[in-house]
């Protein structure tokens, strides 16, 4: 890691109580990275990779602050139709987003909602529609860090829910499906490198993929979902489809949709969880119920 701070002590008290070496886990109440620590952050994070979404997804919001900014992690915090929600930015790739997750998670997140761009391999998935991952194709090597390979990279189900919900509140055209994420935005996605090079298997790679009946491509949602399962936490990712590899389109349009989207998702999660809690279930279930009325919300479905 880039040591650009002071030397800290020689030991610190872990997040389980025990003491061990301060280059072990170099975070007090402050983490490292992200740069946040407990207070900070809402139970629900939207994860963005680029930091000037950041604006961007406030900006639907009721109101916010920038609470941290480091690096490539830029955390804003405010609130949604009245729901606590908080951003952070994580960069491009799994690498990055594993560390907001590991760090948020330990400032008290337990939600996690990933939100950006992607290249759909479907026809029907259309540019400037949303995709709603239900689960991962784990072709980054982050999550191996963590698991075993065949170990599922899953959305958790009151998530996928709650942005199907959101979708469809904003009258937003959605599909839901498998995402494959990699570590390459070039030869891990079947694209020609510099100077026109291939990298073995590349030619074979998105068809593959659309055999298997996969939707998309992105660089951080198999991650994300995966160490969300390992600890146990909720996750889920909605993005908006920039280029469609079958029909050549490509189009940065939409990028305010997934953004809606996901910020609406939590204040759903926070319906979600209020039926539970009334209901003295220990998890939200469809028979719960969410008590929306159905009437319009002014949300409106012109985001561009």
């Amino acid at each position: 890691m880039g040591d650009d701070s002071e030397a800290g002590d020689e030991s610190v008290e872990d997040a389980g109580g025990h003491d061990v070496p301060a280059s072990e886990d170099p975070n007090a109440e402050r983490q490292y990275h992200v740069d946040v620590e407990p207070g900070d952050v809402a139970d629900s994070v939207l994860l963005p990779g680029n930091p000037e979404r950041v604006e961007k997804i406030t900006g639907g919001w009721d109101d916010h602050e920038i609470v941290a900014e480091h690096r490539e992690y830029r955390t804003a915090t405010g609130t949604h139709e009245g729901t606590p929600i908080s951003v952070t930015s994580t960069g491009i790739g799994s690498p990055s987003a594993a560390i907001a997750v590991e760090e948020l998670a330990r400032v008290g997140a337990d939600t996690f909602i990933r939100v950006g761009s992607c290249g759909a391999i479907r026809e029907e998935a259309s540019v400037g529609d949303l995709v709603i991952t239900t689960g991962g194709v784990r072709q980054e090597g982050t999550s191996t860090e963590y698991v075993r390979e065949d170990y599922p990279a899953t959305a958790d189900d009151r998530v996928v829910g709650a942005l199907v919900t959101a979708a469809e509140r904003l009258g937003y055209d959605y599909h839901l499906g498998i995402t494959a994420s990699t570590d390459s935005f070039y030869a891990g996605q079947g694209r020609p490198g510099f100077e026109g090079f291939e990298a073995a298997g590349s030619d074979r790679l998105v068809e593959d993929l659309r055999e298997a009946n996969v939707l998309n491509v992105e660089m951080e949602a198999a991650a994300i979902l995966t160490l969300a399962n390992v600890y146990g936490l909720r996750a889920g990712a909605v993005c908006t489809v920039y280029a469609n590899r079958v029909t050549g389109e490509f189009r940065t349009e939409g990028e305010r949709k997934a953004a809606k989207t996901a910020s609406e998702a939590v204040a759903v999660l926070a319906e979600m969880d209020a039926a539970a809690d009334a209901a003295g279930a220990d998890r939200w279930y469809p028979g719960l119920g969410l008590g929306y009325d159905g009437e319009d919300r002014d949300h409106g479905a012109d985001a561009t």
